[in-house]
């Protein structure tokens, strides 16, 4: 279901890897009080409805407070850059239909996630989420993965990217705790960065939650500039 106002879509890989019926709802403008209660009770049988509400819309977050027993998961913050012409860095791969490699699924331990804050999808298996989304992009020509290699050829940092509307999108970004001093992630970044700029992409987009404060400042060193701030709400039926 679609309008100017609002987004309704089933999650059928979130319904497959949760084992519970979910979707999203994603407000785009102001909703009524009986707009939202009714999509809600249309879809009584899904269990779990993410609602995501643009721009953090201050009447949106009232009706959802006062008349939905949602509670608020997350703030997710978007960032872009206007790409500059930047050098591969050395040591840096990037690659498409990367083959399935164990240790960039290692690197995924991301601690500050929805997925694993909230009790319920953590005991349904959100603490995996993110090592299935990476298992889910292995061997696909339209996912690439930069990587960082140690001095012993060991992979001690990645990017899973993709392109869509014009724009590169920097999916997840992780480096090994023992190189997080190094510059591994401002290399990978900005190795992303050159390659976009040869396939004459312009624009780069990622996100993040709000309470991640080491990405958030990462993001803003490579001179990313704030353009979404998106409260994400959780609401079990």
């Amino acid at each position: 279901m679609k309008s100017e106002k609002y987004t309704y879509t089933p999650l059928e890989w979130d319904t497959t890897h949760f084992g519970v019926m979910c979707s999203k709802l994603v407000l785009h403008a102001e909703i009524s009080v009986e707009k939202l209660t009714d999509l809600i009770g249309q879809n009584m049988n899904v269990q779990f409805i993410t609602i995501v509400n643009e721009q953090s819309n201050p009447i949106n977050s009232r009706v959802i407070g006062e008349f939905t027993n949602a509670f608020l998961a997350d703030i997710n913050i978007q960032f872009q850059k206007n790409i500059l012409e930047q050098q591969i860095s050395e040591g840096i791969n990037i690659t498409s239909s990367y083959p399935y490699n164990q240790k960039i699924v290692d690197l995924a331990s991301f601690q500050v996630s929805r997925f694993i804050e909230d009790q319920k999808l953590n005991e349904l298996g959100g603490k995996d989420v993110y090592r299935e989304w990476l298992k889910n992009s292995f061997n696909r020509d339209d996912k690439f993965y930069a990587t960082s290699v140690d001095s012993n050829g060991e992979i001690n940092g990645f990017v899973l990217f993709s392109f869509a509307s014009e724009k590169c999108i920097i999916e997840l970004i992780a480096v090994d705790v023992n190189s997080a001093i190094k510059g591994i992630g401002s290399k990978l970044f900005k190795t992303v960065e050159a390659y976009a700029n040869d396939r004459d992409i312009k624009v780069l987009q990622v996100g993040t939650q709000i309470r991640n404060l080491t990405a958030i400042n990462f993001y803003h060193k490579m001179g990313c500039k704030q353009v979404g701030c998106h409260q994400v709400y959780h609401l079990w039926n």
